[in-house]
């Protein structure tokens, strides 16, 4: 793990090949510590999935810039339309001006056509995107768990998802990557602030993203999680539905 800003304590580590977690860890006033993720996908055609939150921009940056030069980037992605997914997202088109916002159909029809100062490429459901050695593909998942817009990203090199607010765990001083439980931990902390939506068709969109077969899990919030992902997954659907 590279720490790239002392100050804040933004660090980098390599999750998967060719994919780094940058980690920024914070406190939040009565809730204590907690965490920001973004995902930096090297190849041909790099791709960053989370913008981060627009004040929280120069130390992702810096971040990146640890590892390639930030014109290099191509997309700039995210789940949803929320601050910490695409707050930055107009500071990150400038920085790197051959890049373009990446997104699903309905956050390009609704929101970033219009919020974003160039013009996204937007994903159907199932768009397979390749970006060199790497191909992601994205999956719709409608209030899932939260947001009409939302969806997830599946590397099929890596067999890594890019889960976003699925298993976010509270806390700043986790490990970068663990292969210890998150499902108890993520379940707990949604129980304190519930934010999933609680779709009737949660499941069968969680099965969807398991057919998948991950083995890494990068979530938006918290550790990276190795293991059987599609198992992890199936057993996040019994929860909800408990």
């Amino acid at each position: 793990m590279s720490v790239t800003n002392r100050e804040s304590g933004t660090n980098v580590h390599e999750v998967s090949d060719g994919i780094y977690r940058i980690n920024t860890p914070v406190k939040i006033p009565g809730a204590g510590g907690f965490s920001f993720n973004q995902y930096l996908i090297v190849d041909d055609e790099p791709l960053l999935f989370h913008t981060g939150l627009r004040k929280m921009f120069p130390l992702v940056r810096e971040a990146v810039a640890s590892v390639l030069p930030v014109e290099r980037l191509r997309y700039i992605a995210f789940s949803h339309v929320e601050a910490d997914e695409c707050g930055s997202l107009n500071e990150w088109l400038e920085a790197a001006p051959q890049s373009a916002p990446l997104c699903g159909t309905v956050a390009a029809m609704v929101s970033i056509g219009d919020l974003a100062d160039r013009m996204p490429r937007a994903l159907a459901d199932a768009e397979l995107l390749t970006l060199g050695k790497h191909s992601v593909r994205w999956f719709d998942t409608p209030h899932l768990p939260h947001a009409w817009e939302c969806g997830f990203l599946a590397e099929e090199h890596t067999a890594t998802l890019l889960c976003g607010d699925l298993f976010t765990q509270g806390g700043s001083k986790l490990p970068p990557v663990t292969e210890s439980d998150i499902l108890e931990t993520s379940e707990a902390f949604r129980h304190k602030m519930d934010y999933f939506s609680h779709s009737k068709n949660a499941r069968g969109m969680i099965e969807r993203l398991a057919s998948t077969n991950p083995t890494t899990l990068a979530c938006m919030h918290g550790s990276v999680w190795r293991g059987d992902g599609a198992q992890l997954l199936r057993d996040l659907a019994d929860a909800l539905s408990a």
